[in-house]
């Protein structure tokens, strides 16, 4: 049988980099590896669709699961993970010290169903005390002034949404005229007098939520359209074996202080600080491993009303044949 040609889109990054100068190959795939910047790539798969194959936003492909179509199809493989206590940024003349101040206050937040928003809702309530409808939401462009939304979103009726099209999250921020900004990219405007972290020392924080939760939160998962799959049964466990290897051998190379990947002067230092505070497989592949991650994740997505459906986590991955994984 000749190979499947595979279009795929994903982000520049160590896990994705051995797809793309084929350390690693895909079984039985003849692929077209496109990279682009984050935003842009969803961006353009989420009105384009123009990828077979696309590293994903999770909250965006969560949703996709309540059209009746269901046009994607994930394997448990998460490209992104990042905490996100340590992108709450702050004006410092707002009075506002801890997640509970943020009540009442404009809140700007460039994507209102991005995971980072949406882990930050869910963890602020969770284990902070803050309603996750108590802020006003302010949506608009970070860097940029927007018009408009880049990509198709929902504002549930039950939160306070304004929407900017004058000025950037990043100014407004700077100048006071919102209190605080939820990112997943730090504002071009700190460091500076006028903003902080709402965190001083967000390591810390996001240490003390992995020792309660066991939680490294996943932002992007790997999705395939669901026609491919459908036709081709042994697809998503290529894709899942494939991508998996590529996060190996990421892993590998942060540990070769030959020469170090990355422009970290103490890089080996790092990793071994970070295996002994989340463990040797912090980055876990596969279904069982994240499963209880993902009903965190869902539960976070009905409790902002972004979606309606009881889904469990078995459902993110129906018809993928890896849930032993």
């Amino acid at each position: 049988m000749p190979p499947i040609p595979l279009r795929i889109g994903v982000s520049d990054s160590d896990r994705t980099r051995p797809l793309l100068d084929r350390q690693v190959t895909i079984a039985g795939v003849d692929p077209t590896i496109e990279r682009m910047p984050v935003q842009a790539l969803f961006n353009r798969q989420l009105t384009e669709h123009v990828f077979d194959c696309c590293e994903f936003p999770l909250t965006s492909y969560i949703r996709t699961l309540e059209n009746p179509t269901r046009p994607y199809l994930a394997v448990p493989i998460f490209p992104s993970r990042h905490f996100r206590l340590s992108c709450v940024f702050v004006h410092t003349g707002s009075g506002i010290s801890k997640p509970a101040d943020l009540a009442g206050k404009r809140v700007g937040v460039p994507v209102f169903d991005m995971a980072a928003a949406v882990w930050l809702r869910g963890i602020f309530e969770d284990h902070y005390g803050l309603d996750r409808t108590a802020p006003i939401y302010v949506s608009g462009g970070l860097e940029e002034r927007r018009r408009g939304d880049e990509h198709p979103q929902y504002y549930p009726a039950k939160f306070r949404v304004e929407h900017v099209v004058d000025r950037s999250l990043a100014e407004l921020l700077d100048a006071g005229a919102i209190d605080a900004l939820y990112t997943a990219r730090a504002p071009s405007t700190w460091p500076s007098a006028n903003i902080a972290r709402l965190f001083a020392d967000p390591i810390a924080a996001e240490l003390d939520y992995f020792g309660k939760t066991g939680i490294f939160p996943p932002m992007h998962v790997v999705a395939l359209k669901r026609p491919l799959a459908d036709r081709h049964p042994n697809l998503a466990r290529s894709l899942f074996d494939a991508f998996a290897a590529a996060q190996r051998t990421a892993q590998a190379q942060l540990a070769d202080s030959v020469a170090v990947a990355v422009m970290l002067p103490w890089l080996l230092e790092h990793l071994r600080f970070t295996e002994q505070k989340l463990g040797g497989d912090y980055w876990p592949v596969g279904f069982a491993k994240n499963k209880p991650t993902l009903e965190t994740i869902i539960r976070y997505m009905r409790d902002d009303g972004l979606t309606t459906t009881a889904f469990a986590p078995e459902d993110l991955f129906a018809g993928a044949d890896i849930l032993e994984t």
